[in-house]
């Protein structure tokens, strides 16, 4: 079996608390997206993504779209992206700071200090990863990071996304470690030959995987993969 040289990790439920996305990420994006959509709606970036809105709701008002898609939590592309700009918007200001688990900054700084190489993979766009860490209560994570992936490389079900992600990594999927609250995302991970770890966090209510080794945290990841110790 290979030693493990790089870690990718999932975020809500696994780094963040499922509160923290749910409570204050979503409802500060839904209270600012008329607005988005209604004044800057010619911005370069925003009319990208609203193109592509029109192409998967053709018809509908893409306000309408948005919402409709944001209280079915689909993890839509151009959704995740308005959602990120917004969220930029908000950690820019100050007005958010990334919430992440105690143990989480000092064992991805340990991590990272050991050797290993760090990535990110999450239904958020890849702006939105890049401002949770870089805008956290424990500090800039962000430099930790080696790289980001979000859903354009595929769905977080699939294991084919994990095979793209190894590739663009360079690493061997064996050498890759995933961690994931999500038991559906772990086996898609496993499919594509990553080893796995769900993140049981007693605050989320994660229900424990019977598939998978489970820890209630990253200090708990450390000891049982022989990872840097934190």
């Amino acid at each position: 079996m290979l030693s493990i040289a790089a870690v990718l990790t999932d975020i809500e439920g696994t780094t963040s608390p499922i509160a923290f996305v749910k409570n204050v990420l979503f409802p500060f994006a839904r209270a600012r997206l008329p607005a988005l959509l209604a004044e800057r709606a010619g911005e370069p970036e925003v009319a990208a993504e609203l193109a592509e809105v029109g192409r998967l709701a053709p018809g509908q008002p893409p306000l309408d779209a948005l919402l409709g898609w944001m209280d079915a939590d689909a993890k839509i592309t151009p959704l995740k992206a308005l959602q990120g700009i917004l969220w930029r918007d908000g950690y820019r200001s100050g007005a958010l700071l990334g919430e992440m688990y105690e143990d989480v900054a000092p064992c991805l700084r340990c991590w990272a200090a050991g050797g290993l190489r760090l990535h990110v993979y999450s239904s958020g766009s890849e702006a939105a990863q890049r401002l949770i860490f870089g805008h956290a209560r424990g500090g800039d994570l962000a430099g930790l990071f080696d790289g980001f992936f979000d859903t354009r490389i595929g769905g977080k079900r699939e294991a084919a996304s994990y095979e793209r992600i190894a590739h663009a990594t360079t690493q061997p999927a064996g050498a890759m470690l995933f961690l994931s609250d999500i038991e559906a995302e772990l086996d898609a991970a496993a499919a594509a030959g990553l080893r796995t770890c769900q993140l049981v966090r007693a605050a989320d209510g994660t229900i424990p995987s019977a598939r998978h080794p489970t820890a209630a945290d990253f200090i708990a990841v450390a000891r049982a993969f022989d990872l840097p110790h934190c």
